[in-house]
């Protein structure tokens, strides 16, 4: 049996190595073309400040941004944003911004908010958004130091500078909501989608 139906494959808007792993981990067959996109530039000229809205609009932009590149081709949208009350934080500039991230997160909760953004030809067909929950234990001055020194440089490429799938899961006591969300990509919402427009055997 043939999983991915589509005539060419899905194409994702991103560099993201965690989104290209949960498709391929899915048997969708795609291809990651980034979307040539400034995203805070994108944010600021919106005007949003919700970090729900904020994911949900830069994941369209990136599936139209694509899309319009790309005709009669299915394009694939994400964002992640995290936000400790009102503050939205973006990935740490080096170790420095790294442990100054898990010092304001540390004994917390803090929010992930995830949306993915489907496009043909620079139309909207679905989008979809998810929230998570993370509540990280406390930390001292040397958990954060032995954290970033075995993290390396892995800590500055994620918000928040963690990766759950890797050892950022060290850091937790507590997590509410699904493993995909927290990755950056609502999987179970994407594939629900190509499900409807018959592009998955099964």
């Amino acid at each position: 049996m043939k999983l991915w139906l589509g005539k060419k494959p899905l194409v994702l808007a991103s560099q993201s190595r965690a989104r290209q792993t949960l498709l391929a981990n899915a048997g969708i067959d795609f291809e990651a073309i980034p979307a040539e996109l400034d995203e805070r530039a994108v944010q600021q000229a919106s005007g949003m400040t919700s970090p729900g809205e904020v994911a949900a609009l830069l994941a369209r932009e990136k599936s139209l941004s694509v899309s319009s590149r790309l005709p009669d081709r299915l394009v694939v949208g994400a964002d992640q944003t995290l936000a400790l009350g009102s503050r939205l934080f973006s990935k740490p500039a080096g170790r420095a911004q790294a442990a100054e991230q898990l010092r304001a997160l540390a004994g917390g909760v803090h929010e992930l908010h995830s949306a993915v953004a489907v496009a043909r030809d620079g139309k909207i067909l679905f989008a979809a958004a998810t929230s998570a929950r993370m509540t990280m234990r406390k930390l001292d001055e040397a958990d954060i130091e032995a954290y970033l020194d075995e993290a390396g440089d892995a800590a500055t490429s994620s918000v928040g500078a963690y990766q759950l799938e890797g050892l950022g899961v060290h850091l937790f006591e507590r997590i509410e909501g699904d493993y995909f969300t927290i990755l950056g990509l609502p999987l179970l919402q994407l594939l629900a989608f190509l499900r409807r427009e018959r592009l998955l055997g099964v």
